[in-house]
């Protein structure tokens, strides 16, 4: 009774979002860099470079720095914080990578710490400095305490998405930095109203604005260590979940990462998740489950679980999920548990959708938070 009443919320709840397009199936090999042979079937080169990926993929996943930071104050007491992407697409509006700061509150004072671009105080503190975030704008204080969260929402959140939490985390004496994915937010250019782009029916641009969202996620972290943080964690959901661990696989900084709807395979979801139906109709007649598995191993967590056992890992998932198929999200916690990767696990009683809905979505906020102090706060 309980699945059928969840299931069937879950339905209504995905079908309130109307304008979702089938875009035509493309091999998207105008995505790959350096060009590709012309007389190669598309799947052949796709194949190709897959194996390329694979066989080293710290270098497709690796961002050069950067220092071109730039970092403004919000009347709220939270900031605001762009840089430029590693990874340029044809779009100039989603080049710019966007991100929003919630610092901690202050442990001794039910208020925020505040900005100041001073390097030492009236009181000899070293207050941190400007000179990573751009010139003359304010930096994060070092003296502040020293755990921050890098926070990748789910896709097609609204900018308030997952505010909420960040700011429940700055309550918990965690600061946080949320992320908007490519194609999300102010970064989405004039021609789509949903962030289609970083999933779609086009094999490589799917691949490749996946990776762009790892890469932004790896320079927003640099960003935080620059500013004195040394105990890093990162937080995602839905797809955001599955970008937090490839950034964590490739991001040395990442001690903690909180997972929230999981799977092991990218194609998977897309193939049978209920929130994807239309990516998959146009995926139909073009491709079978087992190339597209193949084509996108990169941006799929089972082939990165080795690189996570020196961390901290929740796992998360709904009981009810139609989006994040149940059966993939336990496969992917069986993997962990066959390979003895130390881990921690949630079950939510709900769905997708519902998560996001009360009281789960209180439940789901206090798990995160929970996990995320134990990992980066215990001992401070």
């Amino acid at each position: 009774m309980l699945q059928a009443f969840f299931h069937a919320w879950e339905r209504r709840l995905a079908s309130v979002t109307t304008d979702r397009v089938v875009r035509p199936f493309e091999w998207g090999l105008e995505w790959i860099e350096n060009g590709h042979p012309s007389s190669a079937p598309p799947e052949e080169i796709l194949e190709t470079r897959v194996s390329r990926v694979m066989s080293d993929t710290d270098a497709f996943f690796a961002a050069p720095p950067t220092t071109d930071y730039h970092f403004q104050v919000q009347d709220d007491g939270s900031g605001r914080l762009t840089f430029p992407s590693a990874l340029v697409t044809p779009h100039p509006d989603n080049n710019t990578v966007r991100c929003s700061f919630f610092p901690a509150r202050d442990r001794n004072a039910l208020k925020g710490v505040p900005y100041d671009s001073q390097r030492v105080g009236d009181d000899g503190n070293d207050r941190g400095t400007a000179r990573d975030v751009g010139d003359g704008l304010q930096a994060v204080p070092k003296r502040q305490g020293r755990a921050a969260v890098l926070v990748m929402p789910q896709w097609n959140a609204d900018p308030g998405g997952h505010v909420g939490l960040c700011r429940l985390l700055a309550w918990n004496g965690i600061s946080a930095l949320r992320l908007s994915l490519p194609y999300h937010d102010d970064r989405m250019p004039p021609e789509l109203h949903r962030a289609d782009y970083i999933v779609s029916a086009n094999i490589a641009r799917t691949v490749q604005i996946c990776r762009q969202a790892v890469l932004d996620a790896r320079r927003g972290i640099a960003w935080l260590a620059s500013q004195g943080y040394d105990r890093i964690g990162i937080l995602g959901t839905s797809l955001g979940s599955c970008l937090a661990l490839l950034t964590s696989a490739h991001e040395p900084l990442v001690q903690a990462a909180a997972l929230n709807h999981i799977s092991p395979q990218f194609a998977d979801v897309v193939w049978r998740g209920l929130s994807t139906d239309h990516v998959r109709k146009g995926l139909d007649g073009h491709i079978e489950l087992d190339l597209l598995r193949t084509l996108w191993k990169p941006i799929s967590p089972q082939w990165y679980l080795e690189r996570l056992r020196s961390k901290k890992i929740l796992l998360v998932y709904a009981k009810y999920d139609l989006t994040f198929p149940v059966d993939l999200s336990e496969d992917l916690v069986r993997a962990f548990k066959d390979r003895g990767i130390p881990h921690e696990v949630a079950v939510l009683r709900c769905g997708h959708y519902s998560t996001g809905k009360a009281p789960f979505k209180f439940v789901d906020g206090w798990v995160l938070t929970r996990f995320l102090k134990r990992a980066l706060l215990s001992g401070s």
